[in-house]
């Protein structure tokens, strides 16, 4: 037995240059980076192979079968991931080389062979049928575990808690690297991330961590779990809806209350007797808007200014099955505004009015705390998120309705009226913040 080294700037082709010298029968003994890259010389890594003593003529040295070269995979893997640090010192190209290993043990059934290399000592016979089928084994076998091997080193590019670790006490399989780093970077709260990881180590059976994609569908299990929705459901009668739009200013309201108008009034199979009563009187082109919406749809519509106007609008609409009513867009620091707002919740005692609490996606988490915490005296029911197509980020959306606990009824996906508009529905919620956003048809 002779040792070897071979030195070259990547592993594959010092590989190669090992392969080409001393046949595909060397045993890689050890891989190692030898010298980091700098800016005036490139990085050098070193490969030392094992090669068996030329033996006498006609006597040839016995290849490993399948077993033995996976297993020698295995020792690879496990070499590879008791030292993260010499990985880590570039990933993305580690991953490369990886590739480019594989691809030199991948048989190549289109090309023509490759030479015999000079220093053979004998021609060897054509091989029978059995003997290619057994070499086909094999090479499947050394590429099944360099797949495993470049899983691994995906999984350690992925890994961010060097530095973001979740508090938790337990160790943390590298197969949550992924997912814990998009939905650290959706916008998701630190906080709940840490606990959804927790809840998953100690849920999650340990025959569903062979892999990051089942790891992946077990966490988005428990992120729709986080978002409880509000179902849409038919009025019979003498029942009847009385829904107020309140939240900040420039998110939508009154657009998305023209496209609830026209969902109610022509697109569900039962179609209802639709009112609208506009509290927002402090901007005419707000009015007017809506006066037009109103007007298109052949929907009666009135226009008030204070508590009393309020009382008799409500009773003048009391024949609508639903009545939506628009309010003023105010700050969620302007405390005047809400209070007034208050006072007209306040005149009503017959009717119980359902408040949903209108924000846009794109804000980020702590506004949309301050948000909520600013407008609950008005005691808000549900939730409505506005302009999901405005942001690649949802786990703001997340962290709020995982915080307070509140049913997010609709989804607003454009501006379109009456089409970009959709029920909440958490799987969709689950696949914008996974997979991105993509707009889907109205539901």
């Amino acid at each position: 037995m002779k040792l070897m080294t071979f030195t070259a700037p990547t592993p594959a082709q010092a590989l190669k240059a090992a392969q080409k010298e001393c046949g595909e029968d060397a045993l890689v003994v050890s891989t190692k980076q030898i010298r980091k890259k700098s800016l005036t010389q490139p990085a050098l890594y070193e490969v030392v192979v094992a090669i068996e003593d030329v033996p006498p003529k006609g006597q040839r040295a016995k290849k490993p079968d399948a077993g033995t070269r996976a297993a020698r995979g295995k020792e690879a893997s496990a070499r590879m991931m008791d030292d993260p640090e010499e990985v880590l010192v570039n990933i993305s190209e580690a991953a490369r080389q990886i590739s480019e290993i594989a691809s030199v043990t991948r048989p190549e059934t289109t090309q023509k062979p490759a030479a015999r290399p000079k220093f053979a000592v004998e021609e060897e016979p054509m091989a029978t049928p059995e003997a290619a089928q057994k070499e086909m084994e094999e090479l499947k076998a050394i590429k099944g575990e360099l797949m495993k091997l470049a899983d691994k080193v995906k999984l350690i590019q992925n890994m961010v808690w060097e530095e973001k670790r979740p508090t938790s006490n337990g160790a943390i399989p590298p197969e949550f690297a992924e997912i814990y780093r998009i939905a650290k970077q959706s916008g998701m709260d630190a906080g709940h991330l840490d606990e959804i990881m927790r809840l998953t180590l100690e849920h999650m059976p340990l025959q569903m961590r062979t892999s990051s994609e089942t790891v992946r569908r077990y966490f988005r299990t428990l992120l729709r779990k986080m978002v409880p929705v509000r179902l849409e459901r038919e009025l019979v009668p003498p029942q009847k809806k009385v829904m107020m739009l309140v939240g900040p200013t420039g998110v939508g309201k009154t657009t998305t209350l023209a496209k609830l108008a026209a969902r109610y009034a022509y697109l569900m199979e039962k179609k209802y007797k639709v009112g609208i009563i506009t509290l927002d009187t402090y901007r005419i082109g707000a009015v007017e808007q809506l006066m037009q919406y109103a007007k298109m749809m052949r929907i009666g519509i009135e226009a008030v200014v204070d508590p009393p106007e309020f009382l008799t609008a409500l009773q003048t609409l009391s024949h609508m099955d639903i009545i939506l009513i628009d309010t003023v867009g105010s700050s969620q620091y302007d405390k005047e505004k809400i209070d007034k707002l208050q006072q007209f919740l306040a005149s009503n005692t017959d009717v119980g009015i359902d408040v949903s609490l209108v924000m846009g996606a794109p804000t980020k988490l702590e506004d949309l705390r301050a948000i909520y915490r600013n407008f609950s005296p008005l005691g808000i029911d549900t939730l409505i998120f506005t302009k999901l197509d405005e942001t690649r980020g949802f786990g703001n959306i997340f962290s709020l309705v995982y915080e307070t606990e509140k049913p997010v009824s609709y989804l607003s996906v454009g501006q379109e009226v009456p089409d970009d508009l959709m029920k909440a529905d958490s799987d969709y919620l689950v696949e914008c913040l996974m997979e991105g956003y993509a707009k889907k048809e109205r539901r």
